[in-house]
């Protein structure tokens, strides 16, 4: 029987290097598990979750890293579905607002918070589009209430004066201003570290997590139960044994299972300083000129930065590992949000920019900004069970629906699904956290507090309860705790701590995914030193 991860100890859940080499060897050995999960982003990461709390036996797997694909590309956003709302598509609302509710108030609390979004009034916006404007945040409002999450939460909406709109996002341009409306909606700290909080829940209930472990050209329905796989640090070949497998790879599901129609999409961000902005307490939604029901969005991030997006633009051909956003991308968003800008912002104002691929179902929508974003789950002949489509605020239903799937397929014995309630790694009560200086004010690298004073709150918001035990890793070396470059407030007991506790295993791991320093190409150059250091001390 399962335990719950508020009664595991760190070791449970920490993922390491040795952990990762002795399961990896006891899998190759013969050990069968109940469900083997390919795929390690949001979805695969909740699926191995889901499956372990109900009691199963579990083993996931990655050909690269927790939060490789997809997963770390979003705009760390988690939606109640008002688009959904506004498209009159109901029932993917509800289902996203009462995902959005359960992340909020019972499974990661510590790395969700509220956000207000400002949806500027300008003289141009005519009565018809602010009258349907404010009836759809009004039926917002509802579908909040009917999922269960409490104004308190999530406070409803509301239209603001020409001066509290400028006091929620500066840089808005003032002349035609007529005010705004103002909504709510949650904000994850970093899509990564959720998909990292899932696999470290996961392994604290038993299951095996494995980075840099690859599929290789399965045959389910010639070897139910078997799949061949490599461990691509070392190239040897085994194979993987169990009763049910979930494909859970997202843009790559086709290669899995060929039966399996997608159709992806780019997504594209920008990076810029939040200075240019005059530091925004609010997120910015301007619609996209051109673009029927496209919007973008200027997003506020920890660490001083703000993000631009969102494209959605049909992708042909191979699927690469790590899209790249284009030259028409990028002045789409800056065309877009400079309509609403006091001083426009330029190319030579983006200090980094990212795009990620949407696993679309096929359908016979023109574009891709109109397929369904509904989930999926289907059931080879062989048994082996895919999930595709949904988005990450749902990535918890889709687990569920997979793991139901995978047990009927796999005539399993196990309990009902748990997660609605089941706390994530760190989302009990946080310690005290001091309030650290903001980027424009952060101490030099010279500088270094005391591990024995209160957490920063940057670490509570990014750790939780574990904020703490992050901290106490410098109880022995101050040093770790000052930043591991100028202008970069990363702190070396964050990268030990996710060389230790988080399954990473090179620079990469530490800089793109556990981090994410790496989002700023300059800001990752002066980080490399100290994410090597780190890195050979405990190898």
């Amino acid at each position: 029987m399962s335990t719950s991860p508020s009664n595991t100890s760190l070791s449970n859940t920490s993922l390491s290097a040795a952990r990762r080499s002795q399961e990896l060897a006891d899998l190759a050995d013969g050990r069968t598990v109940d469900v083997l999960v390919i795929g390690l982003g949001v979805t695969g990461a909740g699926v191995a979750l889901d499956a372990a709390a109900r009691g199963l036996s579990v083993a996931a797997i990655d050909a690269h890293d927790l939060a490789y694909g997809t997963s770390r590309w979003s705009s760390k956003l988690v939606h109640g579905g008002l688009r959904y709302l506004a498209a009159g598509k109901l029932g993917l609302a509800y289902e996203s607002a009462v995902e959005r509710g359960i992340l909020l108030r019972h499974t990661a609390p510590h790395l969700v918070a509220p956000l207000p979004f400002v949806m500027p009034l300008t003289t141009a916006t005519g009565r018809g589009t602010a009258t349907a404007t404010r009836l759809a945040l009004a039926a917002a409002d509802v579908l909040r209430t009917a999922a269960g999450t409490p104004r308190s939460v999530l406070p409803p909406s509301r239209r603001v004066s020409r001066a509290e709109a400028r006091r929620l996002f500066p840089a808005l341009r003032p002349g035609d201003l007529r005010g705004a409306f103002v909504h709510w909606d949650g904000q994850l700290v970093d899509d990564a570290r959720l998909v990292v909080t899932l696999a470290r829940t996961a392994a604290g209930l038993g299951a095996a997590i494995l980075t840099r472990c690859r599929a290789r050209q399965p045959s389910f329905d010639a070897a139910p139960g078997v799949v061949p796989a490599v461990d691509t640090l070392t190239g040897r070949r085994f194979d993987l044994r169990a009763r049910t497998v979930v494909n859970a790879t997202g843009v790559w599901a086709d290669q899995l299972d060929p039966s399996v129609r997608l159709r992806p999409s780019r997504g594209t961000h920008l990076v810029l300083p939040a200075r240019l902005l005059g530091h925004p307490a609010a997120a910015l939604t301007v619609p996209i000129r051109g673009h029927r029901n496209q919007f973008a969005l200027v997003l506020p991030q920890p660490d001083d930065r703000v993000y631009v997006g969102l494209t959605d633009e049909p992708v042909d051909g191979p699927v690469p590992d790590v899209p790249r956003p284009e030259p028409h991308d990028i002045a789409l968003l800056l065309d877009a949000v400079n309509g609403a800008l006091q001083t426009p912002v330029g190319p030579g104002d983006v200090i980094g920019a990212f795009a990620g691929l949407r696993p679309l179902l096929a359908g016979s929508a023109a574009r891709t900004a109109d397929l369904s974003r509904r989930h999926a789950v289907r059931t080879s002949p062989g048994g082996l069970v895919t999930v595709v489509g949904g988005k990450l605020t749902t990535y918890r239903r889709m687990a569920r629906d997979a793991v139901d799937a995978a047990v009927a397929a796999g005539r399993l014995k196990a309990g009902p699904c748990r997660t609605a309630r089941l706390p994530l790694v760190g989302a009990g009560e946080a310690p005290p956290a001091r309030e650290a200086p903001s980027a424009r004010e952060a101490p030099s690298a010279r500088e270094a507090p005391s591990a024995r004073e209160a957490p920063p709150a940057r670490l509570v918001a990014r750790y939780g309860a574990e904020a703490g035990a992050v901290a106490a890793l410098a109880d022995g070396d101050p040093d770790l705790l000052r930043p591991v470059a100028e202008g970069v407030p990363v702190t070396g007991a964050e990268l030990l701590w996710a060389v230790r506790h988080e399954g990473a295993l090179d620079v990469d791991d530490l800089l793109d995914r556990r981090t994410r320093i790496g989002l700023v190409p300059a800001d990752r150059e002066r980080a490399l030193p100290a994410a090597r250091a780190i890195l050979a001390a405990e190898g």
